[in-house]
């Protein structure tokens, strides 16, 4: 059924993710190439088809936001995913990134991807990151990333 919610990772498989992108997206003064990895976990939270992930991303110009969240996948068509994600972290102003004004950081991204047979996927994610007003300005960044994902059984047959 199209929108059915299956969750594609509780009790299915872990992966490894690598992400490329374009930091500050939208007001492009403080942009940047936007690299990531991460890992997301098979685990069910208390069966709700919730998964953690927890990731690290690093831009050209040396801003690191290291963190952990939760997403959920839905199977929205054959081979078809949509996936919602938040997640709290710490950051790091680089040499001329956008000043974030905090170092606690939220990241909330949405995704869709393509599922290939060997359970690799293929995805499109945009993300915004902000400190949600704990710091005295909030000027937050948009961030547009494509990502492969590698199921973790793949890399240990």
């Amino acid at each position: 059924a199209l929108l059915s919610a299956s969750p594609a990772f509780a009790g299915d498989t872990a992966y490894y993710s690598v992400g490329v992108g374009y930091y500050d997206v939208i007001s492009p003064d403080d942009s940047a190439a936007d690299l990531r990895l991460e890992y997301r976990s098979n685990y069910d939270v208390l069966g709700t088809g919730i998964n953690p992930w927890i990731g690290v991303e690093v831009t050209s110009d040396a801003s690191v936001w290291g963190g952990f969240g939760f997403l959920y996948d839905w199977n929205i068509a054959p081979s078809f995913y949509i996936t919602p994600s938040v997640g709290a972290g710490l950051y790091g102003k680089g040499s001329s990134d956008k000043d974030l004004d905090h170092i606690i950081e939220f990241r909330s991204q949405l995704e869709g991807s393509y599922e290939f047979e060997d359970k690799s996927r293929l995805g499109l994610a945009f993300g915004h990151i902000s400190n949600a007003s704990l710091g005295d300005k909030n000027p937050g960044v948009e961030i547009l990333n494509l990502y492969y994902h590698v199921p973790t059984s793949a890399l240990f047959e």
